[in-house]
C-alpha cells in the first residue's frame, strides 16, 4: 500500500476477479472510492459487499466520498448508505474561466 491509498477491495468468484474498488486517501480526514468495477451480476449483493469492504478500509478517515452517474443513486444512497451532499466540479483541462456546465452527478 502506498501513502495515498487505504487499500483495495477485490471480489473473486470461482478464482476469477469479479469486482474491484480502490480506496484513495488524502492523508487526512478524506477518503475516496475510485475505480469501482463489478461484474454485471445484478441483485446478488456483490457490489454492495465491495463497498462495505472499502468502508472498512477507510476507517482511518473521517469522511468517505464517492461520485457516480445518476442511474446509480439507488445503489449508493439506498443499498450502501451514502447521503447526498452539495459538491462542485471543474474541468481542469479547460480552466475555470472557460468552464462550461457538464452533465455529471458528483456526490461528496
Amino acid at each position: 500500500m502506498n501513502t495515498f491509498s487505504l487499500g483495495w477491495a477485490c471480489l473473486r468468484l470461482s478464482a476469477k476477479l469479479a469486482g474491484f474498488v480502490n480506496v484513495a486517501w488524502n492523508g487526512g480526514v478524506h477518503a475516496f472510492l475510485f475505480d469501482m468495477v463489478a461484474a454485471p451480476w445484478w441483485r446478488k449483493g456483490y457490489a454492495r459487499r465491495l463497498v462495505e469492504e472499502a468502508v472498512a478500509n477507510a476507517r482511518l478517515s473521517e469522511w468517505l466520498h464517492v461520485d457516480f452517474e445518476a442511474y446509480l443513486h439507488g445503489f449508493y444512497f439506498e443499498a450502501c448508505g451514502f447521503v447526498p451532499t452539495d459538491a462542485g466540479l471543474i474541468r481542469p483541462s479547460i480552466g475555470v474561466a472557460d468552464a462550461r456546465p457538464v452533465r455529471a452527478s458528483v456526490v461528496h
